[in-house]
């Protein structure tokens, strides 16, 4: 069996921060890092708006930030972690620059800052409209300058490797599929750190690449990690309405930190109605709020208008949405664009501590991927490339105290599924449009008790018919991503159904007989 020091499963900002860490830490000790398409391919590398950091002491503060992000939270950040990770964005956002990601500056050298919605001041560092793609581009460049690291693309993980130990689970590594040769193998590991993203691709609109299919979380909670907060799926206001399309092009906030205006199909601006802070309020009370508009209209959208804007600032500061509106017939610096909400970002997932420890021994989990307590009821907007950097960096804090101690146990068992062939599945692609269409109508922005049971009861059907059996030969990656898929469906329509008040992006329309809907 294959063997290294540290696993890291996914490519994205977290799990290459972690990489670069330990090689560089500990020049003797081999990372592996696993990624199930190309290791470019990550949630990271589609983030356009940026990283939210404090960098402006005159007109923004440590403690406006922490308020920012425990008032889009609705009561249920942790507190600690906030301030925790607030303090530390500074310096973590000087590593990065060091690793080689570059950040907008004006002629003086100073990093330009943007605004986005949630924030009452300029704190978001970015690279035009592409920071999420500069910043893996750049951390994918450091992994090649340092031997200790191994990357391997088109590697699926399936499950983790449990042991029991000292009558508690213990996590010492991975069984792989190879997608290449259908070969599965058992990667053992002293340390295993899940950074595989969130869920986005459960819906049928969403902002997040086809990756996105809860594969972390999945095999994390078979494994006996605990899982909290995955009631909370964050829909982005501004996705580019394009049916045809998947995933959804996002539409950045940061275009609305700018100035832009929503309009309804009647061409009114209508967020003042909604909030206090119109356009640039919170993204569960946007997202809400067109979801209203759109409802009350015969259109699949609303509109976001530019077209008062300087034509400069729009092509200097977002030329991949001009670009790619252009490509559909729309000028944003001339004509309104048509958008809607997308599923976008998991605000829970695996259960960590500060540490990014689980409550399996051996296995950390950062990023999307995991429920830290920074994001509570509602992310806010640009704090999740922070939050993966600082729990990154957590991660091996805690890996270089433990390095040493852990010994990977004789006779852990291999794979239980062979590797011989590939036994076909009928209509793969069809079972997930069906879940994705079951999850978008009744598991959306607004729920409802009755919706959320039905949708359990048709959940319990699919599960019966997909992973009834457990497979005793390889199938399809696609059948594995699918049985994850479907064990995150269960789990957010579960804690929504415990979840007894409304808080943040989660809604059920029953726990408010009294409230708007938005």
């Amino acid at each position: 069996m294959p063997k290294t020091d540290v696993l890291i499963i996914g490519s994205g900002i977290a799990g290459l921060s972690v990489a670069i860490k330990v090689a560089q830490r500990f020049p003797n000790r081999k990372c592996l890092v696993i990624t199930k398409q190309e290791s470019a391919e990550s949630n990271t590398r589609y983030a356009q708006g940026g990283i939210a950091v404090v960098s402006d002491f005159v007109n923004d503060s440590f403690e406006d930030h922490i308020t920012d992000t425990l008032n889009a939270g609705d009561g249920l950040c942790d507190p600690a972690v906030v301030s925790h990770v607030v303090h530390q964005a500074p310096e973590r956002l000087r590593e990065l620059i060091e690793m080689g990601a570059e950040f907008d500056r004006n002629s003086s050298g100073e990093l330009l800052l943007g605004r986005e919605g949630g924030h009452q001041a300029n704190r978001i560092i970015h690279y035009h409209d592409v920071t999420g793609l500069n910043i893996s581009t750049a951390l994918l460049e450091k992994v090649k300058t340092l031997s200790n690291i191994s990357l391997l693309s088109h590697h699926l993980a399936l499950d983790l490797v449990v042991v029991t130990d000292e009558n508690a689970p213990a996590c010492y590594g991975a069984y792989v599929l190879n997608q290449e040769t259908n070969a599965i193998e058992t990667y053992l590991a002293s340390v295993t750190v899940l950074a595989t993203g969130g869920t986005g691709q459960l819906y049928h609109t969403t902002t997040n690449p086809l990756i996105a299919t809860g594969d972390g979380i999945a095999m994390a909670y078979r494994a006996g990690a605990c899982v909290g907060h995955m009631e909370f799926v964050q829909f982005h206001p501004t996705a580019l309405y394009d049916p045809l399309t998947s995933p959804a092009f996002l539409i950045s906030e940061a275009v609305r930190g700018q100035g832009a205006y929503l309009r309804n199909s009647k061409g009114e601006r209508f967020m003042f109605r909604y909030h206090i802070d119109g356009e640039l309020a919170c993204r569960d009370v946007v997202s809400r709020a067109i979801g209203s508009e759109i409802q009350a209209s015969n259109e699949q959208y609303v509109y976001l208008d530019c077209t008062h804007l300087s034509r400069k600032m729009l092509l200097d500061h977002f030329p991949n949405i001009h670009t790619k509106c252009l490509s559909k017939g729309i000028d944003i610096t001339k004509d309104y664009v048509p958008v809607a909400p997308a599923a976008h970002y998991l605000c829970g997932g695996i259960d960590v501590d500060l540490r990014s420890r689980t409550s399996v021994k051996n296995l950390y989990a950062c990023g999307e991927c995991s429920n830290t307590g920074l994001h509570g009821a509602n992310r806010l907007a640009s704090n999740s490339l922070l939050e993966a950097t600082v729990f990154a960096h957590n991660c091996v804090e805690d890996i270089s105290r433990s390095l040493d101690q852990i010994m990977v146990p004789a006779g852990v068992p291999h794979s239980p599924v062979s590797s011989v062939g590939a036994r076909p599945v009928r209509d793969l692609a069809g079972k997930k449009a069906s879940l994705q269409i079951l999850m978008s109508s009744f598991v959306g922005i607004v729920r409802s008790t009755r919706g959320l049971e039905h949708a359990l009861q048709e959940l319990e059907k699919m599960e019966e018919e997909v992973i009834a059996d457990e497979p005793s030969f390889a199938l399809p990656a696609g059948w594995y991503e699918l049985r994850n898929m479907i064990t995150c469906a269960r789990l957010i329509i579960m804690q929504s159904l415990k979840r007894k008040d409304n808080r943040g992006g989660f809604y059920n329309k029953n726990l408010a007989v009294d409230e708007v809907a938005i």
